[in-house]
């Protein structure tokens, strides 16, 4: 994988013609990328410094509506500035465009020139300086669930999303002639994401029609979330440069298989791994089932932020290996945490709760803040599961809804001790104001259903 670019070397692309453009981008509560495309001349010059937004980025919804009951901003505030600070370390290529380079911003209050502590990359950067402080770094890794469809967004959106049409006709799970069908697309997503720094493992075929999944190299949360973000944009650009659409929309028919966004974690400590003791059971060291036991006690307080919509809990279904309970097992993939690499210094722990709209920030910053919890408290660790996680009836279940979800985040006093008061408070108002959106619409469920017969 080549080495991203320096600004020092940024500037001589730009000098010699090759880069033209630079995205400077930050993310959103929705874990989207927005910003400003600059004229890479201006850039090098003064924006490079930093540049401005609106400060509504964080604080809209997917339609970027400007809802109420934000204490950040709100139409009486005047909806202001915040500063966007490029954070140089992350210029990358942008190689599925031409000519474009990109920098991911740190956002700014724009008078204090202090992090905004709702932004999804503050919340992660705090939860990594707890557990520096603890004397702990962290390793993780996310996988990218989504579908691919013979149409384009232009032609779907068009039809009102009616009669949507997956790439393939049947499961392609690990399946490799319907995947090559499939190389038009996933062959450049591949190349292109290792050409701007995202260190790429593979693609595969998932388990239902038109299904992929995206594996990228584990690395410091900081850069998981990052690569994470970075590939689920190019994705959909890719597709649609292709003339197809590409949803990470975690269930979008009832009748097929969801899309998840499993996050692998672990410790280390100077360097070597902190969950691996080869004399205990599974290689399992004590600190690791701390860890793993406050994962699992606080599953229920951020499911929110591995499940941010409504739709997302559609996804949670028997039989669909989208896990409805917090049990944890050993390589047993219909429980929420599966712990893989047992008996090896690879050991870690799989999180299956998540679904593929998670925000990788967010959902990496509650799961350390819960193991950093269970490390804390020294909670203990109950027997492995065994056998069907969905038919078990000892476990603790996930909220089935975003209602619930809400009050638990809302409600979560371990939470708020590790994000702050103001980030759940913000996140649990992105929650209501869904919830709000949703509980006004007619859906075509109900007309349906209901314009004859009731």
């Amino acid at each position: 994988m080549p080495p991203n670019p320096t600004f020092e070397e940024l500037k001589k692309q730009v000098e010699d013609g090759s880069v033209d453009t630079v995205l400077a981008v930050l993310v959103d509560m929705q874990g989207r990328l927005m910003g400003k495309r600059f004229l890479a001349q201006h850039f090098i010059e003064s924006a490079h410094e930093e540049t401005h937004c609106c400060n509504y980025l964080l604080a809209t919804d997917l339609e970027m509506a400007t809802p109420d009951g934000y204490a950040s901003t709100s139409w009486e505030s005047g909806y202001g500035d915040y500063v966007m600070k490029p954070d140089l370390s992350t210029i990358r290529p942008v190689p599925w465009l031409e000519g474009t380079a990109m920098v991911l911003c740190d956002v700014l209050d724009h008078h204090t020139h202090e992090e905004i502590p709702h932004s999804p990359r503050a919340v992660l950067k705090r939860q990594i300086a707890r557990l520096a402080d603890m004397g702990f770094t962290a390793l993780a890794a996310t996988e990218l669930e989504f579908f691919l469809f013979e149409k384009s967004l232009e032609e779907i959106r068009a039809s009102g999303y009616r009669d949507l049409s997956p790439i393939s006709a049947y499961n392609e799970d690990y399946h490799i002639l319907q995947t090559t069908k499939e190389e038009h697309v996933m062959r450049p997503i591949r190349n292109h994401l290792f050409a701007a720094g995202i260190p790429v493992e593979n693609t595969k075929g998932e388990a239902e029609a038109g299904q992929e999944e995206l594996n990228i190299r584990y690395d410091a949360p900081l850069n998981c979330a990052d690569h994470h973000t970075i590939a689920k944009h190019a994705v959909k650009e890719i597709a649609w440069s292709k003339g197809h659409a590409a949803t990470f929309m975690p269930k979008w028919d009832h009748r097929r298989v969801g899309s998840s966004s499993h996050v692998h974690q672990s410790l280390l400590k100077e360097g070597k791994p902190a969950f691996f003791d080869p004399v205990k059971p599974w290689g399992m060291s004590d600190l690791m089932e701390h860890y793993l036991a406050g994962l699992i006690k606080y599953a229920r307080e951020y499911t929110y932020f591995l499940a941010p919509y409504v739709n997302s809990y559609k996804r949670f279904q028997k039989g669909t290996f989208a896990p409805t309970g917090t049990a944890w097992s050993i390589d047993n993939r219909t429980a929420g945490f599966r712990v893989c690499g047992d008996g090896t210094p690879a050991v870690r722990v799989e999180c299956r709760i998540g679904g593929s709209d998670l925000n990788p920030y967010l959902a990496l910053a509650a799961m350390l803040a819960a193991g950093m919890a269970g490390i804390e408290e020294e909670l203990p660790l109950g027997p492995p599961l065994a056998g069907n996680a969905y038919e078990a009836e000892e476990i603790e279940h996930i909220p089935t809804n975003l209602r619930d979800a809400a009050e638990l985040l809302k409600g979560s006093k371990m939470l708020r001790r590790a994000l702050g008061d103001d980030v759940v408070d913000h996140y649990t108002r992105a929650a209501t104001w869904e919830l709000e959106e949703f509980d006004r619409v007619v859906t075509d469920y109900e007309l349906a259903r209901g314009f004859e017969r009731a």
